[in-house]
């Protein structure tokens, strides 16, 4: 084995594995605490049947949202939300969030199911996404998750890693979405193919929550495997509070023995840890910046973007559907009114979220803009329903994918950007800086 030290995915596979230490390019057979899908679950289901298996190896550590089309927009959608729902109760999943309860990833965060150190296979490419809790997640494809319900095993190919360094802080106006979409502009859309991803750094830790989400969310754009940030005091206090109000005995000893059992599952990498390559990004110098058709690496700053009217503009999806991002969106659109021609949709990424976004007052900000709010879940980010583009027409999105067809029209274009971009976009009927609309109010008034 390597004597070097050990990075965060090497440490992370062991723990899964079972092992004492694991090297990139070893294959292992990991056991993950946990399994996840949504309403793929059907094509899913078609293939464990046929391994002959009639039960899931574990129905506690199985996890299954209903998210990507709901409500079912057609019946075929409808008949697969039928047979997942059967299969659950068959199976007796406990954790199984409906139609409404918003997109997977939102939704297994705020339940406070997954702890910092776990390994959480998805059948969903973005389960990166768990990366914000110092987890290590990973999409894996229908037929391997089939092998997961089955056996709670995969064998997995341990990834060399890449370190990014993030100092400094963001900018009024610049968000963890254009760090995330500069970093991406810098590595490719194959720059961290099959890797493992670390994060760190000064710009990190000054993140709230909600912004520290994006970056790991993101960064399955540039092929990662799995995407980490370290967690702090910020996330063990986050989840132990959650974890703590669904127990049984909710008292001040308990929330302490709550918490320090999360903080005891936290995995680091080592000071002398082995990298594949090392970035250094700061912060300070980033501002809004939008992803151009049809590669997400596309990247430019919306000051030099040029004249490019939009016929819709998107807010919500699992990278940017949370209660800071509409309340950006609040912030920018407040008194004024989405241009002729151009409609604005709000999906929230949970329930959770579009409750705080009601009682903030966000929701009827934006509903006073002209806003269309989509009940929680992925919306049109997935290209399902709920806001299909017509050939031809002009959407920025504060979603993670502007592949061509990626919102169910081909011959569409899909610019990416912040959830504030995309409401001034709105605004303005095409791709602005938010500072522009504010400017126009404060001049107005």
């Amino acid at each position: 084995m390597n004597a070097t030290g050990k990075t965060f995915a090497e440490k992370a596979l062991a723990r899964a594995a079972g092992l004492p230490a694991v090297t990139p390019g070893q294959i292992v057979d990991a056991r993950p605490d946990w399994a996840l899908s949504h309403d793929n679950s059907a094509a899913i289901l078609h293939t464990f049947r046929q391994l002959g298996i009639d039960r899931v190896w574990d129905a506690d550590r199985v996890a299954i949202t209903l998210d990507h089309a709901a409500p079912a927009p057609t019946t075929k959608h409808a008949a697969n939300h039928a047979e997942v729902r059967r299969f659950v109760a068959e199976q007796g999943i406990h954790h199984f969030f409906e139609v409404g309860r918003g997109v997977c990833h939102q939704v297994l965060s705020e339940e406070a199911l997954v702890l910092p150190g776990q390994t959480i296979l998805g059948a969903d490419s973005h389960t990166p996404h768990f990366g914000w809790l110092g987890a290590f997640g990973a999409g894996v494809g229908r037929s391997e998750m089939a092998a997961i319900w089955a056996t709670g095993e995969l064998w997995l190919r341990v990834p060399e890693s890449i370190h990014v360094q993030l100092d400094g802080c963001l900018n009024d106006w610049t968000t963890a979405k254009d760090l995330a979409l500069h970093i991406i502009g810098q590595l490719g859309a194959d720059g961290g193919l099959y890797a493992s991803l670390e994060l760190s750094g000064p710009a990190v830790t000054r993140m709230s929550l909600e912004s520290r989400m994006v970056l790991p969310n993101m960064m399955a754009e540039c092929g990662v495997k799995n995407a980490y940030l370290p967690p702090d005091d910020a996330v063990f206090d986050w989840l132990a509070e959650r974890r703590w109000r669904r127990s049984d005995a909710a008292d001040p000893v308990r929330m302490a023995e709550v918490r320090q059992a999360v903080q005891a599952c936290a995995l680091y990498p080592d000071a002398d840890a082995t990298y594949q390559a090392r970035f250094t990004f700061d912060a300070s110098h980033a501002e809004p910046l939008v992803a151009c058709p049809h590669t997400v690496d596309r990247v430019t700053p919306v000051s030099s973007l040029g004249h490019v009217p939009i016929d819709q503009a998107f807010i919500g999806a699992c990278t940017n559907g949370r209660l800071e991002d509409l309340a950006a969106a609040a912030r920018v659109v407040a008194g004024l009114r989405v241009a002729p021609g151009t409609r604005l949709l709000v999906v929230p990424a949970s329930s959770e979220v579009y409750r705080a976004a009601l009682r903030a007052g966000h929701v009827e900000t934006l509903l006073d803009a002209g806003a269309v709010i989509g009940p929680p879940g992925c919306g049109p980010c997935m290209g399902n329903h709920l806001g299909i583009l017509a050939p031809g027409e002009v959407c920025i999105s504060s979603a993670n994918r502007n592949f061509r067809g990626r919102m169910g029209t081909a011959d569409s274009e899909i610019y990416l950007a912040s959830p504030a971009v995309v409401a001034a976009s709105a605004i303005a009927g095409r791709i602005v800086h938010p500072a522009l609309i504010t400017t126009r109010r404060r001049t107005a008034q």
